[in-house]
């Protein structure tokens, strides 16, 4: 199961932040500075106010009428999220620093998956860390504790904990940090090379018992663009994988534990900026690659983007075009070919399929070409309109458990289509940055159906509209 993270609402924390403010606000932010030693306080926080309807095409009236699903709904999200770091120069010039926050998280109202009035705190990150190193060459960096940790381009692992139901902030996810990480790296120059360990926060009536283990490599270029690759090995899991039914005639089986020793292994790429002929495109790429012996598991995944920024024209336009995939169980054959997309990070910048879609199906069994088009009318302002075509890899093959979904709902979405078209999505998100520490997001979606969904519905089925406005705060 996975967070669905609100797209550009806590990312902005980051991104939007202009880099001549970072250290005015390191400064604003200390507690005590003494010898060496620095003590800061952090704060995040906001809210977010959605409007959902003929959510998730009104699936729910055709295969479970007797849920009682309202396809449509309005509710407000809330969280805070306080924390202290602190680094501590030794002797010798090594540095240990950490850091330890809590968030707390509510929802007013009926989410998407018809949680209602939800909310809980929990524990977000509380590590010790240690690196130096730097004059010698070679530097080190050893971490242990619960924080937010990701590797390549999010394919993988990247959302460390799970929001929603319980805990509520459905969207605004504002939970990242695995609930165990012990992580090592060296550096020299260029190259950093990582291993880790890796237990996500999982809900606790919903707990796989998942953990991660495995190595990344990566060569980052001064001249920008980058090169690596990323293993990951399920060294513990209680997580089903669906199986397609034979010949994709019946429901599909539930193979209990299935995850267990799944290993995977995505190489990753962006190029450099390239010269006179190809100034300002820009081309990225990821394979990976998935077995797992014990269940007789070969699966796979891939993507590719190609942009081009138009620098000297009037609001900067940048366009991406991009096509990403993954594959599907074949009912005709005896192996298991579904791609288990592990802990991806599911925002539309990053790995999402399609906007609404993404809360819809995980990356598995489906394949999306999208285009989207970013817009800066002022160096506080973005906006940002993006399209997906969703389609099916397999058909009569699951596509369900989506981000959102989980085993012990009353509904069931997706377990399979007969024709391969699945959705088309439209979404347009504006960002404004009110100041440096205050950023306002808002955005209206729709999704289209296919006649895949069509035929599951057995009629015509009706677009999935909504919009959300957020303000987010960051110290």
């Amino acid at each position: 199961m996975r967070r669905f993270c609100l797209p550009g609402a806590v990312a902005l924390l980051v991104s939007a932040l202009p880099s001549a403010v970072q250290p005015a606000l390191a400064q604003e932010t200390t507690l005590f500075a003494r010898d060496g030693f620095t003590l800061r306080w952090h704060l995040q926080g906001g809210l977010n106010a959605v409007s959902e309807s003929n959510l998730f095409w009104d699936l729910a009236a055709t295969t479970a009428p007797a849920s009682g699903f309202d396809p449509d709904t309005d509710w407000l999200e809330s969280y805070l999220k306080p924390g202290l770091s602190f680094e501590a120069r030794l002797d010798g010039g090594a540095v240990l620093y950490g850091g330890a926050s809590a968030v707390l998280s509510h929802t007013f109202g009926t989410d998407a998956f018809a949680a209602q009035d939800s909310g809980a705190t929990t524990l977000e990150e509380a590590y010790l860390a240690l690196r130096g190193g730097e004059s010698e060459g070679i530097s080190y960096d050893l971490s242990l504790g619960p924080r937010e940790v990701s590797f390549g381009t999010g394919m993988l692992v990247a959302n460390g904990a799970t929001n929603g139901f319980e805990r509520g902030a459905l969207k605004f996810g504002p939970r990242k940090a695995w609930e165990m990480a012990a992580l090592g790296k060296l550096s020299h120059g260029p190259v950093t090379g990582s291993a880790f360990y890796l237990d996500p926060n999982e809900l606790p009536g919903q707990d796989g018992r998942n953990a991660l283990a495995g190595l990344d490599l990566r060569f980052d270029d001064p001249k920008g663009g980058y090169i690596g690759a990323t293993y990951v090995d399920v060294i513990r899991s209680g997580s089903p994988y669906p199986v397609a039914a034979p010949g994709g005639i019946g429901a599909p089986s539930i193979l209990a534990g299935g995850r267990e020793a799944t290993r995977t292994l995505n190489i990753y790429a962006k190029t450099n900026p390239f010269g006179t002929g190809l100034a300002n495109w820009v081309f990225t790429g990821d394979l990976a690659l998935q077995r797992n012996d014990r269940i007789d598991m070969e699966a796979w995944a891939g993507r590719v983007t190609i942009g081009y920024s138009f620098a000297d024209r009037p609001w900067s336009p940048m366009l991406t075009l991009g096509y990403q995939t993954f594959s599907g169980d074949d009912p005709d054959t005896a192996t298991l070919e579904r791609f288990d997309p592990l802990y991806y990070q599911g925002s539309p910048s990053a790995w999402a399929t399609g906007s609404k879609s993404a809360s819809t199906f995980i990356n598995s069994n489906v394949n999306a070409l999208s285009l989207a088009l970013q817009l800066s009318p002022s160096p506080r302002e973005s906006l940002t309109l993006r399209y997906a075509h969703i389609r099916a890899n397999e058909l009569k093959s699951p596509i369900q458990f989506g981000q959102g979904t989980r085993l012990d709902l009353d509904f069931e979405v997706v377990a399979g289509v007969t024709t391969a078209d699945l959705a088309d999505d439209l979404f347009l998100e504006y960002s404004r940055v009110i100041n440096r520490n205050t950023f306002l997001t808002a955005g209206v979606s729709a999704s289209f159906p296919g006649a895949g969904i069509d035929r599951v519905i057995g009629r015509d089925a009706s677009p999935w509209t909504g919009g959300f406005v957020n303000v987010v705060i960051n110290y």
